[in-house]
């Protein structure tokens, strides 16, 4: 929590005539307890973002669909394979950045990499 606590002027600054975020939430989390957590630092916050909790497919769905184990859910799967190409970039390993904005701008940095790679791999 001490990370959205040092950031949190990015919402505090954020206009409430815009559409709000939503932040995308696997079965992992709890929304209430961030709710909480959140409405300590800036209680204004709910009026800025939403929580979607991604449901998991029931085993009678998997069943439906003929599928038995893992099952991605569509957007937590993109969620996961973007984890995992950052994953790949060595200088997000560790993350000793002080400020959002740096850290920020080094994720920017994994994903052009990423996409220079992918034209690099189509232009040959």
């Amino acid at each position: 929590m001490e990370m959205l606590s040092d950031n949190i002027d990015y919402f505090r600054l954020k206009p409430v005539d815009i559409p709000k975020i939503t932040i995308l939430l696997d079965n992992g989390y709890h929304p209430e307890k961030l709710k909480e957590e959140l409405k300590k630092i800036y209680p204004q916050i709910m009026t800025k973002i939403t929580f979607e909790l991604l449901p998991k497919p029931s085993k009678a769905q998997k069943e439906k669909e003929g599928k038995i184990g893992f099952v991605p859910v569509k957007a937590r799967w993109v969620i996961e394979r973007t984890n995992s190409w950052m994953e790949r970039c060595k200088s997000l390993a560790k993350n000793f950045e002080i400020t959002l904005d740096n850290s920020t701008a080094k994720v920017n940095f994994c994903f052009i990499r990423i996409m220079l790679k992918r034209l690099a791999t189509t232009i040959n």
